[in-house]
């Protein structure tokens, strides 16, 4: 274990500031009577009330609850427990920060503890791989010939690798998505690539790949030829439609140098510019997420005479063909990343999105429910030398969900 010991560690130690030293913090003791006699409520709960309530616990904490003894390790083990904490409220996203730019190692943020975590992640070799995310599983494929995935559980650590999808090897561009039915906890794993045709920049061959956990099979969806835009590396599924952002190979003003398309996974294809969306606005970046089934952009706003550089980060969430601005980043946060160019990470699901550049290690939160904006606890890593990159990505902390 590279750096600080793993987060699962890092909790079993905090338990017994939580439980005082207790074998469990069931035992209640009235501090006002020193000769109360002390009652273990683990002989009055049966176990499903216990169940119950452990699982409404952050994940963090269960892992500690399961350390208290051995009762309580059996409980958070069981296939039941797992049911009662799949149905209970959802646990907020975490968000895992590469420290390095040559290894896959790094730390969670726990937003409900406002920790960090040491973890290693499983099926991952280095940080540039492709990386999305659903409920609790990550997908992960490899960087260069494009064909190695894997879907893992990065809680349990539970980890599967895919058959190689089909479709050109070693494409120019690749988009990976992940959707994963809380119900059935089967996938879709989406893969889009682009690839330019030989001798002609305007014209690029691109395809959609999709995986399907319950037939364990890949199918190639669709096979086109754009004429004046490429694929690029940004898609999300969201209820059933695969949205990916597409790039003008032909100039124009940066109003019109890229858009979003759209592709229903039920069937039907039809030519993929009959459902081109424009971006709203000029924007330099755009990262897409899925926020309970709505289609959410982040994008930086490019200046009017250097679109290449921006003077704001704006949220948007696609309703029908239209886009309503959620918020903007309060420019006081803007300059809290001191140096952010034109590109940075961000990723979000559930209510919560996370922002952060590539030049620094901070990291700022954003409430969709509150449209609060806040800083999250200062990462336990500084940089080391001026050209150290710092991203991440955020996913579910689930117990339930196994590829």
């Amino acid at each position: 274990m590279k750096g600080e010991t793993s987060w699962i560690s890092h909790c079993f130690d905090d338990m017994s500031k939580e439980v005082g030293g207790l074998d469990s913090f069931s035992e209640l003791i009235d501090e006002g009577n020193k000769e109360t006699t002390a009652v273990s409520v683990d002989l009055i709960l049966p176990d499903d009330l216990l169940e119950r309530i452990l699982a409404f616990l952050p994940v963090a904490s269960i892992f500690r609850a399961g350390s208290v003894c051995r009762r309580w390790h059996e409980i958070v083990s069981s296939k039941r427990f797992l049911w009662n904490f799949s149905n209970v409220l959802s646990q907020k996203p975490w968000y895992f920060m590469f420290t390095s730019s040559d290894e896959p190692v790094g730390y969670a943020y726990d937003p409900i503890l406002r920790k960090w975590y040491g973890i290693e992640l499983p099926c991952i070799q280095t940080p540039n791989w492709f990386i999305a995310s659903s409920c609790g599983l990550v997908c992960f494929m490899d960087n260069d010939s494009r064909s190695e995935l894997h879907v893992c559980n990065p809680v349990t650590k539970h980890c599967k690798k895919l058959e190689d999808p089909p479709g050109p090897k070693f494409p120019d561009y690749s988009a990976l998505s992940i959707s994963v039915n809380r119900t059935s906890h089967n996938y879709t794993v989406s893969v889009v690539k682009s690839k330019q045709v030989p001798g002609n920049f305007f014209q690029w061959d691109l395809s959609i790949h999709i995986y399907d956990s319950e037939t364990r099979m890949w199918a190639t969806s669709l096979t086109e030829v754009l004429t004046g835009w490429r694929g690029g590396d940004e898609s999300v599924i969201c209820d059933g439609i695969l949205y990916f952002l597409i790039y003008s190979t032909g100039g124009g003003t940066p109003e019109t140098r890229h858009g979003l398309v759209t592709y229903s996974l039920s069937g039907r294809s039809s030519p993929l510019l009959r459902s081109f969306i424009p971006v709203p606005g000029p924007l330099s970046c755009g990262r897409l997420m899925n926020l309970k089934e709505k289609l959410v952009v982040v994008g930086g706003m490019g200046k009017q005479d250097r679109p290449d550089i921006i003077k704001g980060i704006g949220i948007w969430v696609l309703e029908g063909r239209n886009w309503n601005e959620v918020a903007r980043m309060p420019h006081k946060y803007f300059q809290g990343f001191g140096e952010l160019d034109d590109v940075f990470a961000s990723s979000g699901t559930d209510d919560l999105i996370y922002i952060q550049s590539y030049g620094a290690p901070a990291l700022l939160v954003f409430d969709m429910n509150q449209k609060l904006w806040k800083w999250a606890q200062k990462c336990p890593v500084s940089k080391k030398f001026p050209l150290q990159l710092f991203t991440g990505f955020c996913f579910e902390p689930r117990l339930e969900f196994a590829p």
